[in-house]
């Protein structure tokens, strides 16, 4: 499944590279976003499906777009983002997983940044992705789901659909689902599973401060079920009432709703 907003030339790469895998590709769903490009002629040609998604935001297109894989009766959900490049093997390696541990629900890996320079793509790598999975599974006990490079399973989506914050395009996606997941969902992160992505929101300190600050009201959206008190099997306290945390007060000025979607944002 890929959202996409005015994203065409690396949306035509991203699914010339899934026509590529090794392990062929049950159903392609596209979610177009609001794109006034050619993203929805691409989609198109290459025989994806195409779902119209109003709601600007990533959040609204990918929940969007599992609801229409679970709807299909997919089993396992594959997530990728318009201008990731997945390796051949990519499909193959997920199903491989999937197939060989039962308990497994969530499968996610690393980042490979491109079209920057070498020191940015290897800072993305390694603090950027490498930083929130090391915190994040620090943090809640299990690692970080990360959107452009992860599948799961029908049922946690199923599970899980009605308490992520799937309207709100001011957060994170991806670490907001990674919030609501649980231990015994099976998340696992395989430090070998990489995906090539670009570099366009890193190469500013404006566009990756947003994507840092961008953690804040994510987790104040789910508070206090981000709290890593109440996420621990034999807590004696969750101080909810106490912690509480309002996600209002994020300045509107910091926010735009295509700051994850312009095709040239960061450059």
């Amino acid at each position: 499944m890929i959202p996409c907003r005015d994203d065409a030339a690396f949306l035509d790469q991203c699914l010339s590279a899934l026509a590529a895998q090794t392990h062929s590709v049950d159903q392609v769903i596209v979610v177009d976003n609001g794109s006034t490009d050619g993203s929805a002629a691409v989609a198109r040609r290459h025989g994806a499906t195409l779902v119209k998604e109003r709601l600007v935001g990533i959040w609204p297109a990918a929940a969007r777009g599992y609801d229409e894989a679970l709807a299909g009766g997919a089993d396992l959900i594959a997530r990728l983002d318009a201008d990731s490049r997945p390796y051949p093997d990519w499909i193959a390696r997920l199903v491989r997983a999937f197939v060989a541990d039962p308990d497994l629900g969530v499968l996610t890996g690393g980042s490979e940044f491109y079209g920057a320079s070498p020191l940015v793509n290897h800072l993305g790598d390694r603090w950027y992705i490498g930083g929130g999975h090391y915190w994040i599974k620090k943090w809640l006990g299990i690692p970080l789901v990360f959107g452009s490079n992860f599948a799961m399973r029908a049922p946690v989506w199923q599970r899980v659909r009605d308490q992520v914050d799937r309207t709100n395009a001011r957060i994170h996606d991806d670490l907001d689902l990674t919030i609501r997941l649980r231990e015994d969902d099976g998340v696992r992160y395989d430090p070998d599973l990489r995906m090539p992505v670009s570099a366009r929101p890193l190469v500013t300190q404006r566009g990756l401060w947003r994507r840092v600050w961008r953690v804040v009201p994510t987790f104040a959206a789910s508070w206090p079920e981000g709290a890593a008190w109440n996420r621990r099997p034999d807590a004696a306290w969750a101080p909810a009432e106490e912690w509480s945390v309002d996600a209002e007060w994020v300045a509107e000025e910091a926010w735009s709703a295509d700051d994850d979607w312009t095709p040239e944002y960061g450059r």
